[in-house]
């Protein structure tokens, strides 16, 4: 048996935080896009989102029966909201700058030229772990 003790939260990586420029309409005074602040998403952040973009539809020809549903577009929206640490995607100034009254609707407005909003969404879910299955990550640990 192993030591247990190697399990204790003392012995957890820390997943820091990351830079990604979303998007190159908003730039500093030389140009340069913007960098925001990325964290990662826990297991149970990332649950209670799903959770929330997860509804049920009925199933044809079977009355009272029901099967559930991700509204993906949604999930991803905030599981990029979610991620963002700065800009602060709650801010009300920032919000009514652009007209809108979500995180969800803020981060489409700033990044609004959507082969750069594909890319940012899929940067947010490589960064949070979806672009490779645990199986992947312990045999590249291996090499």
């Amino acid at each position: 048996m192993g030591d247990l003790k190697l399990f204790l939260k003392g012995n957890k990586k820390s997943r820091g935080t990351t830079k990604y420029a979303a998007t190159s309409t908003l730039c500093d005074e030389n140009g340069k896009p913007l960098e925001w602040e990325i964290k990662p998403l826990t297991t149970a952040e990332n649950d209670d989102i799903r959770d929330s973009c997860t509804y049920e539809v009925p199933v044809v020809g079977k009355p009272n029966m029901f099967r559930t549903k991700v509204n993906t577009t949604k999930y991803i929206a905030k599981m990029i909201t979610h991620s963002v640490v700065f800009p602060d995607l709650n801010d009300t100034e920032l919000q009514d700058s652009y007209g809108v009254m979500t995180p969800e609707e803020l981060v489409k407005t700033m990044v609004d030229i959507p082969s750069e909003y594909d890319d940012f969404a899929s940067f947010i879910q490589t960064y949070n772990g979806f672009d490779t299955s645990l199986d992947d990550k312990v045999a590249e640990a291996k090499n």
